[in-house]
């Protein structure tokens, strides 16, 4: 053998790509999950049924982790997600920030994670300063020794598509501008990340400015790049309709030292939409599995 192929050899042995154990990961925003009942805010009342439907499909997602969005406590979510999972809710829903909380029905973020799985609940990364809705959950999942930082967010609605230069456009700017700073943080740190949630805007559109905002000088990867919008749900103008968005609003966002299944959502069936009160979004599922080196 010669001495370049001995190299060779030695470079190759060093360096083979290995993969830890996959991970499903799913993010829902449940739409005003509560055990309350109140006639506020067009909040849908769920009756019994329907929270036996939304807990099938719960289940059916077969998810180690759901990051959630729009849940307003642990007990309504236990509800539907059964005794598999631990469930942790958003810093803002503990006593010491009351002054963050709405005194009727919050949307909280916040992670059920499959029981067994080794997990760190860090502090909520504010989005925001003085906002009662803008805080993003935030874990960290151990993996054969590694680290996965992940974030659940719900982000400010009203600017889906073009910058339009109003009011929840600028603040959507500057939700990326934070979300950009803790992937910065992450990646300077040699961090694997997911952000997961309901961005309220289509990420996936070519040259998209949030999109550019959130990724700057980051080398962090879209999952849902080519998620295709089948969800249908209830249609709120016409009474036993249902209604298809024509682009994706939820999306995962992982770090270059996670390979990934293109997302996918996860459907209702139809019937099921114009049966029960379910959710007016499709929960959206991928597996990742964090890549390392033999070294």
């Amino acid at each position: 053998m010669t001495q370049l192929n001995k190299w060779l050899a030695l470079f190759c042995f060093f360096s083979i790509p290995a993969f830890a154990s996959p991970l499903t990961i799913t993010t829902w925003n449940i739409e005003w999950l509560t055990k309350k009942t109140t006639n506020e805010l067009n909040i849908p009342q769920r009756t019994f049924t329907d929270e036996n439907k939304l807990s099938d499909y719960f289940n059916k997602l077969n998810s180690d982790i759901i990051a959630f969005q729009e849940v307003d406590s642990i007990e309504a979510l236990s509800r539907i997600s059964g005794n598999k999972f631990d469930l942790l809710l958003s810093d803002r829903a503990i006593p010491a920030n009351r002054r963050h909380q709405f005194s009727n029905v919050n949307q909280y973020t916040g992670f059920a994670i499959r029981k067994g799985l080794s997990i760190t609940d860090y502090e909520d990364f504010p989005l925001e300063s003085n906002s009662k809705l803008r805080f993003a959950s935030y874990i960290s999942v151990d993996i054969e020794g590694n680290e996965v930082h992940l974030l659940s967010i719900h982000l400010k609605a009203g600017c889906s598509g073009a910058y339009r230069g109003n009011k929840n456009c600028q603040r959507l700017k500057a939700q990326g501008k934070r979300l950009n700073q803790w992937i910065r943080a992450r990646e300077e740190n040699n961090d694997a990340y997911i952000i997961l949630g309901d961005f309220n805007h289509n990420l996936a559109y070519p040259n998209d400015w949030l999109w550019d905002i959130l990724t700057d000088n980051t080398t962090a990867t879209l999952a849902t790049k080519n998620t295709q919008a089948k969800c249908k749900i209830r249609s709120n103008r016409h009474k036993g309709k249902i209604h298809q968005f024509r682009s994706v609003i939820d999306h995962i966002v992982v770090s270059d030292s996670l390979s990934f299944q293109p997302a996918e959502q996860n459907l209702f069936k139809t019937q099921d939409v114009l049966d029960f009160q379910l959710s007016d979004h499709c929960p959206v599922s991928s597996v990742v599995q964090l890549v390392t080196t033999n070294r």
